[in-house]
């Protein structure tokens, strides 16, 4: 449907997009969401809480606006060294394959030279489900210069101007 009006509504959608970047606030709005349960694993009773998991559908401009500030997010960074050189998830051209891949280089390596070699391996596939906002919060602005807003987030950067 949107796409049926696109040519109508893009002026207007290009100046909430606009005014979101130029003031760093993310529309409330944009935040809400419908969350379904889905079911973690096959098998699970289905009457526990914890057999589902959230899914939550965010609205379409939400999603457009996402698409706008993630490269911009991502470029600030890089650009800034703030992405540790070893992280593969979220970042392009990296994957799991990548990083097993470098863990199976490593290790021989390690052992040529030597030196003692450890696989420690964990589960967090639902690590995020145990996430603490607050803290995540503060983790993002002290590392990172993203502020929550009223209403929003806010990236400053260290020129002091916001995007």
């Amino acid at each position: 449907m949107l796409k049926q009006v696109a040519d109508l509504l893009a002026p207007f959608i290009t100046e909430l997009f606009n005014r979101s970047l130029s003031t760093g606030q993310f529309p409330a709005v944009f935040g809400e969401a419908f969350i379904t349960p889905i079911m973690k694993k096959p098998g699970l009773d289905a009457t526990t809480a914890t057999s589902y998991r959230p899914t939550s559908n965010l609205f379409v401009l939400s999603k457009l606006l996402e698409r706008l500030v993630v490269p911009q997010l991502m470029e600030y960074l890089s650009s800034a060294d703030l992405i540790p050189p070893l992280q593969s998830g979220f970042r392009q051209g990296h994957s799991t394959e990548t990083a097993v891949l470098r863990v199976l280089s490593d290790i021989p390596q390690a052992v040529h030279r030597g030196d003692v070699a450890a696989l420690v391996l964990l589960d967090l596939s639902a690590a995020f489900d145990t996430v603490d906002h607050t803290i995540l919060l503060r983790r993002l602005q002290l590392t990172f210069g993203i502020v929550q807003l009223t209403g929003g987030l806010n990236r400053t950067c260290p020129s002091g101007s916001s995007t």
